[in-house]
């Protein structure tokens, strides 16, 4: 049996440009991390095929199962999952776990898979998912699968909205606003403006000058600027919204104010997996 922790992650900006040839949109986004996670235990099992235990989720299951066609054990996958990064938030909770999972099945076989053949099979899972394989933050481009290290400045302070009441669009519902909009126009423009950034950045308050994120916004990024963000923003395509503090008591103090108004965490950026 292997053991680890699947962390959520929030985009630090999330720009988005026109449907490639493939049928996705392009986007440019920095992922990181946060210690939000998901605890996952993993083992062989006599009988074939994946049992996931505690949580059902499927993207597990495919990323098992692709794992087993690519390695062809004589054994099965018994999977058990403590759930604790909320469902469908945009913070990449399923992903993080597929991820989790195939890094865990590779050690536990004596990595069978190179990184580059493991990278490859995450992606055929999911765009997120090859994110979850590595340490680090990451620049994610293409459909979301081309990953480049990125440095960012030192572990910030955190605080993670869940607003109550709002449950996440589907996927494929935020494209189609987004597209019947044009939100793609000046995508080249922004995605520009994102990388000037990075390759500025010296402290962690110049984040903030990141271009925001092209498929969803909400008020309480407002409320948590007010209350001493230096950058707020909704993660992914939604609901959850982060914001991001050089100062302690200030975060402590959004924290506390916004639990009216839905389920929060104070938490860090975290630079391991």
């Amino acid at each position: 049996m292997i053991a680890g922790e699947a962390f959520a992650k929030i985009n630090l900006g999330l720009v988005v440009g026109p449907v490639r040839p493939d049928g996705k949109h392009g986007v440019l986004t920095v992922l990181t991390r946060i210690g939000v996670s998901d605890a996952i235990e993993l083992q062989a099992s006599p009988d074939r095929g994946v049992v996931v235990d505690g949580f059902e989720d499927t993207i597990v299951r495919a990323a098992l199962t692709a794992f087993a066609e690519a390695t062809e054990p004589d054994h099965g996958w018994l999977v058990r999952i403590d759930k604790r990064i909320p469902v469908a938030a945009g913070l990449g909770g399923g992903s993080s776990d597929a991820g989790a999972a195939l890094r865990l099945a590779n050690e536990l076989r004596g990595y069978p898979l190179s990184a580059g053949e493991l990278h490859q099979l995450a992606a055929s899972i999911g765009a997120d998912v090859p994110f979850f394989l590595e340490d680090g933050a990451r620049l994610a481009s293409g459909d979301g699968s081309e990953l480049r290290p990125v440095s960012l400045p030192r572990e910030v302070r955190v605080v993670l909205v869940l607003p109550d009441g709002v449950s996440k669009e589907s996927t494929a519902a935020v494209y189609r606003r987004f597209d019947e909009r044009r939100g793609a126009e000046g995508f080249a423009a922004r995605a520009e403006a994102m990388l000037s950034v990075l390759d500025g950045a010296v402290t962690a308050a110049d984040l903030a000058a990141l271009p925001r994120n092209d498929l969803a916004s909400s008020p309480l990024a407002n409320g948590l600027e007010r209350l001493g963000a230096f950058r707020a923003d909704v993660s992914g395509a939604g609901p959850a919204v982060y914001g991001l503090f050089e100062d302690d008591r200030a975060a402590e103090w959004a924290a506390r104010e916004l639990r009216s108004q839905g389920t929060t965490w104070l938490t860090r950026t975290i630079e391991g997996v």
